[in-house]
Formats: C-alpha cells, structure tokens, sequence
C-alpha cells in the first residue's frame, strides 16, 4: 500500500498570517493550487484554501488577511501513513487538502485528487 510521502506535493506554498488574502489568492493562482499552509518559524499554524477566499470574498472582506480566514490548527497526517488513512481523515472531517508532516514539521500536501489517483491508478477512462 502506498504512503501519504508516496503521492503528496512537496512543493509547498507557505504563507505568513500576516499575508494579505488578496495575494494568497494570487500566489494560489499562480502555482495552480488550491490551498496553502500557513507557516511560523517552520511550525505549521494553520491552512488557508480556496473555499477560505471564497467564503472572504463573499462576505465582503477582500483586504483581509490570511489569519483572519485561515483553518487553525488542521488535521494532519505523517508521510509514513497510508493514503486510506489520509482518505478516511478527510472524508470524515469534509475538507479536500490535508497537510503532511515529518518529524512534526510540514513536508507536503495531500489533496482529495491525489488519492483519487492512487484509488483509480489501474482503471482507464471509458473508450480509451
């Protein structure tokens, strides 16, 4: 069975609270991602995603910042877990992106997609 480390993007977007939301928003769109972990002095602190600048922008705060809209404290996994385990995590708490640590540090991102990969790496599309 695959690991959390096996599938996960390493390439993180980290974010300070103080960041304003309209360039998160940008820097989310830049990288082509939907989330961003919210970082202090290497500690993870929180997560901000693009259900969080929605839910900003709709409510009229587009000078906000991170720290004002961001997830507290997320769930989280380690890089040793099975992806089923990341699965079960994120079904049951509802949320789509999932922070990976290592030795209690983040490393990566899991999303909802990646283990959509992992579920159906061995089905083909219909007519291919």
């Amino acid at each position: 069975m695959k690991t959390v480390g096996d599938v996960m993007t390493k390439g993180l977007l980290e974010l300070g609270e103080g960041t304003a939301l309209v360039e998160a928003a940008a820097a989310m769109n830049e990288r082509r991602v939907g989330s961003a972990l919210v970082v202090e002095d290497g500690r993870l602190i929180g997560i901000v995603t693009e259900r969080d600048v929605l839910r900003a922008v709709g409510s009229g705060d587009v000078g906000g910042r991170v720290g004002d809209w961001m997830t507290r404290h997320p769930e989280t996994v380690d890089a040793d877990e099975s992806t089923q385990q990341a699965a079960v995590v994120m079904i049951h708490g509802g949320f789509r992106h999932l922070p990976v640590l290592e030795d209690g540090k983040p490393c990566g991102i899991v999303s909802i997609r990646d283990l959509m990969r992992v579920a159906l790496e061995d089905v083909s599309p219909r007519g291919v």
